[in-house]
C-alpha cells in the first residue's frame, strides 16, 4: 500500500503530514511491519481506529503505540494531521 501522508526525516525521527485534503477513500485499512511509537504534534478532529476497536480522537501530545501487524487506520479530520513516528 502506498502512503497517502508525506513523509519528512527530522532529528526527532519521522514526521508523517497528513493533509485536510486527502481523500476519506485513500485513509485504507492496513498494518505495519514493526511496532510504531507515534506522537501527534498537530491535527484537529482527526480519528485513529485499531482492528475491532471504537475510533479515538487524536489530541495534540497524545501518545500510543501501534504494535506489529494490527490493522489499524485514520480516520479525517478538519486540518493537516502531523505524527511524529518512531520505529
Amino acid at each position: 500500500a502506498s502512503i497517502v501522508g508525506s513523509d519528512k526525516l527530522t532529528d526527532i525521527g519521522v514526521v508523517r503530514i497528513f493533509s485536510s485534503d486527502v481523500k476519506s477513500n485513500e485513509l485504507v485499512w492496513h498494518r505495519d511491519k514493526e511496532d510504531r511509537k507515534i506522537t501527534v504534534v498537530e491535527g484537529e478532529g482527526w480519528q485513529f481506529q485499531f482492528n475491532g476497536s471504537l475510533p479515538f480522537e487524536l489530541k495534540k501530545g497524545q501518545i500510543f503505540h501501534i504494535p506489529e501487524g494490527l490493522y489499524h487506520r485514520v480516520i479525517k479530520g478538519k486540518t493537516n494531521l502531523v505524527l511524529k513516528i518512531k520505529k
